[in-house]
């Protein structure tokens, strides 16, 4: 049970509703939302109405995800923007509030972010090379780049075996859809940190990444330090704890490209 201030007790449903909805506004105006003009919605209306009855908020804040996403916020603006509503209606503060993400239950990240995640998805298929929640490319532009590899491989006269290997990161998940994809988007940013050189870093299934990586003298070393940085940001978020084990391997192309499409769909 929330602990409202007095002067909220006193106050209608309605204006309990007009009053949490103007301070949401202000403290996600504060903290850095940038389309002033373009903030109030119907999920907002409905967010504030559920947190005013003490209803259940899952509903309700997947709308409000898919609400930014179809405007084009992105998630980590509909995050911030969810910081803020959880800060005014917390309760416990002086009327000054600061809207930190990760102040923000579990359960009210996850539901957001699964609704803005969908409607990302949904409005992507069929026309982005990169998955919009990681930022990796697709598998189907992987096979495109593996194509090209071993055509120019061909041309050389020499194994594409010989130049590029496969990095394939996997993740065993034993809970619900939002630690594996909070855990892919961390994997996904190590990876990109570490193979920085121009190589393909694709998202192969909803847990497993891949990297067409160059076999030259500093994969071995390239491969250690992604698996150092990918663990180590695993564990220093407790809602991730769950996501494991982490599985990190190399895998040498095979002679042809349609073996390696094999290959892909059996990693």
């Amino acid at each position: 049970m929330r602990e409202w201030p007095l002067w909220y007790d006193a106050m209608t449903d309605e204006g309990r509703r007009r009053a949490l909805r103007s301070r949401w506004r202000t403290a996600s105006l504060t903290a850095g939302w940038p389309f002033p003009s373009d903030w109030a919605s119907d999920a907002v209306d409905a967010v504030c109405s559920a947190v005013v009855a003490e209803e259940d908020l899952a509903d309700p804040l997947a709308d409000l995800g898919a609400s930014r996403a179809e405007a084009g916020v992105g998630l980590a603006g509909t995050l911030q923007d969810l910081a803020a509503l959880h800060a005014v209606s917390d309760g416990e503060h002086d009327g000054l509030v600061s809207a930190d993400p990760d102040a923000v239950p579990t359960a009210m990240v996850r539901a957001t972010a699964l609704g803005w995640s969908d409607v990302v998805a949904r409005m992507s298929v069929g026309r982005e090379v990169e998955d919009p929640l990681t930022g990796l490319t697709t598998a189907g532009y992987l096979r495109t780049r593996l194509h090209e590899v071993y055509r120019a491989a061909r041309v050389a006269g020499r194994a594409a075996g010989d130049g590029h290997a496969l990095v394939t990161v996997s993740l065993a998940v034993n809970a619900d859809d939002y630690p594996r994809m909070m855990a892919m988007v961390l994997i996904a940013d190590a990876l990109r940190t570490v193979f920085d050189g121009g190589e393909t870093t694709s998202l192969l299934r909803s847990a497993t990444a891949v990297v067409l990586a160059s076999r030259d003298r500093l994969l071995q070393a390239r491969c250690l330090q992604a698996r150092w940085t990918i663990q180590h940001r695993l564990a220093a978020d407790p809602a991730l704890h769950g996501c494991g084990p982490l599985l990190l391997r190399e895998e040498l192309l095979p002679d042809d490209h349609d073996q390696a499409c094999e290959l892909l769909a059996s990693l």
